[in-house]
């Protein structure tokens, strides 16, 4: 349902404590059977409370408890009341009396008005206290509760590693010749990965049901290695030059010889080489 000024006026009055019994009694009787309403006083309570949370308690004076007891007779020593003014009071101009319409509307009219200022009041503090806090949060954060201090803002930065240059490789080449002095493949290996590859740039064809096998030759081995047989398209790639070191791929003489279809069934060359060549470095590798 939808309330008028005068009944948030009095939620927030409630909750800042300045209605006296009946005013209470009535607010207490209207949140038992209004959800509403309950709520509305409730948002005033949390609106409020920053208002406590700002103002430290005080500790009255003992004679201010001295006062209250020897007012109320339980206590048999006679403390010192605070006297009233002795000032008397200014003289009363007098009144003439005229006749009201309606004694009912003054008095509404008159808390209405007094429900009006309260809310205008409590609007103020608010205010106030919402600059305070924020004052205070900028150049005293100390001052404030762990609950009501500025989180602070934790921004990532992203810091991104340049992508490391590609550092070239050596390359090595080796022209695999025949006795006529042309070349009939070209192998190139490359110098990180040890993986070679087999162009096919000239002569013959295997002869049918023979293949051309590569071979490495070395003085530190005591026979040849078979590199595998070389394929029957224009490249053939293989990475069997892993196991061997640097040195050795280097040095090394490379040779064709034509074995069955297959290659070799031992592992053993068994025909004289047709081509041969060695490694010549064509890239450097970076320094």
């Amino acid at each position: 349902m939808a309330y008028s000024e005068d009944h948030i006026a009095l939620a927030a009055e409630y909750a800042l404590g300045t209605l006296d019994a009946g005013e209470r009694s009535q607010v207490e009787t209207m949140m038992a059977v209004d959800t509403e309403f309950t709520s509305i006083v409730h948002a005033w309570e949390y609106r409020l409370g920053v208002l406590n949370q700002m103002v430290g308690s005080v500790e009255p004076r003992p004679i201010v408890w001295e006062n209250i007891k020897a007012a109320i007779g339980h206590s048999g020593a006679q403390a010192p009341l605070v006297l009233p003014d002795p000032t008397p009071p200014p003289p009363v101009a007098s009144v003439v009396e005229t006749p009201l319409a309606d004694d009912s509307n003054v008095i509404q009219l008159s808390g209405r008005l007094k429900r009006m200022r309260t809310f205008a009041s409590v609007a103020s503090a608010l205010a106030a206290a919402l600059v305070a806090m924020l004052a205070v949060q900028v150049f005293a954060p100390d001052m404030l509760p762990d609950a009501l201090r500025a989180k602070p803002r934790i921004q990532t930065v992203e810091v991104k590693t340049p992508a490391p240059k590609a550092v070239p490789s050596a390359q090595y080449v080796a022209l695999l010749q025949g006795s006529s002095g042309g070349p009939a493949f070209i192998l190139t290996v490359d110098g990180a990965t040890k993986n070679f590859t087999v162009r096919k740039v000239g002569g013959d064809a295997a002869e049918a049901g023979k293949s051309y096998e590569l071979w490495l030759i070395s003085d530190r081995l005591p026979q040849p290695r078979s590199l595998g047989v070389i394929g029957t398209g224009e490249f053939t790639a293989r990475p069997v030059l892993a196991s061997y070191d640097a040195s050795m791929i280097n040095s090394a003489t490379y040779a064709v010889t034509v074995e069955q279809a297959g290659g070799s069934p031992d592992g053993k060359p068994h025909s004289a080489p047709v081509y041969t060549g060695k490694l010549i470095e064509t890239v450097p590798a970076a320094r």
